[in-house]
This record gives structure tokens, sequence and C-alpha cells, in this order.
């Protein structure tokens, strides 16, 4: 038993140690509520469009991610003037 497990013990310690922080999850504004028995949700579309067209056909509805609220505002970039 103990020529199994610690060669997987050792291969999971060395995969976690290998894994490097990554950027930040990015938050969408809007999510699909999938209408199945099991249902599901997903906060990945940037626009109300791109969340019905994926709910097209499958059922289900679109609403705001909460979440994307709760985020500071973005700074904007500055316009130059014309002189």
């Amino acid at each position: 038993m103990l020529r199994i497990v610690a060669p997987l013990a050792i291969s999971a310690v060395t995969l976690l140690a290998s894994v490097q922080p990554g950027m930040a999850e990015q938050v969408y504004p809007w999510c699909a509520q999938y209408g199945s028995a099991v249902g599901g949700r997903n906060c990945g579309f940037e626009s109300l469009a791109q969340c019905r067209a994926t709910i097209s056909g499958i059922g289900g509805y679109c609403e705001r991610n909460t979440m994307y609220d709760l985020l500071p505002p973005q700074p904007q970039a500055r316009k130059l003037r014309d002189r």
C-alpha cells in the first residue's frame, strides 16, 4: 500500500508547490441562470446580448451580477482637448 500512496503523495506535493498565483478573477456584469432541473449559474458575460444568446434554446434568464456592482469604479481615460 505504501508503494502506491508514497509516489502519489510526492506527486501531489510537487504539483501544489509548482502552482504560481495568478491574476485576480475577472468579474463580469451579467449572469445566466440556467433553467434546467439541476440549474446552474454562469457570471461570465460582458453584455446582456451575449448572455441572452447563450441561454437561447436551453432556457433560463439573465440578470445583473451583484458582485460586479461591488467593485470600485475603474479610472476613466482622460480625453485630450483640441487646442
